[in-house]
């Protein structure tokens, strides 16, 4: 449980960081509180699509991940970001990612912060 939601502090926390820094990646609400809420809940659904989808996709692109030395897992996070927005949509949370292009930087963004994020939270596996 501490490391489920030690997760989801770390994805709340990448998503918030690149929503901050990519034009094209939003997140809108009415007040700081609901802000927040509806950052929780993508990081929610966004840690379900990565521990659902991400690996089914992750399989069946392999052979892709050896022909482009692993550049491909950058594209799968794009549309797993992608995915979420779509998901958010669907589920009435207003957060919005705006394109491929802008999928991919928000992604590596995302990558970056979320590496950095479980380096300094614990995760319970001491």
């Amino acid at each position: 449980m501490k490391n489920f939601v030690v997760k989801t502090i770390a994805n709340a926390a990448a998503l918030a960081v690149a929503i901050w820094l990519v034009k094209n990646i939003t997140l809108t609400g009415d007040n700081t509180g609901k802000k927040a809420l509806t950052l929780v809940l993508v990081a929610l659904v966004f840690g379900v699509v990565n521990f659902v989808v991400k690996p089914v996709v992750k399989f069946l692109s392999f052979p892709l991940f050896i022909l482009t030395l692993g550049l491909i897992t950058l594209v799968i996070n794009a549309l797993m970001l992608l995915l979420t927005s779509w998901l958010a949509d669907k589920l009435n949370l207003s957060f919005h990612v705006e394109g491929f292009w802008t999928a991919v930087v928000g992604a590596l963004i995302i990558s970056i912060v979320s590496w950095a994020m479980h380096v300094v939270l614990p995760d319970g596996k001491d």
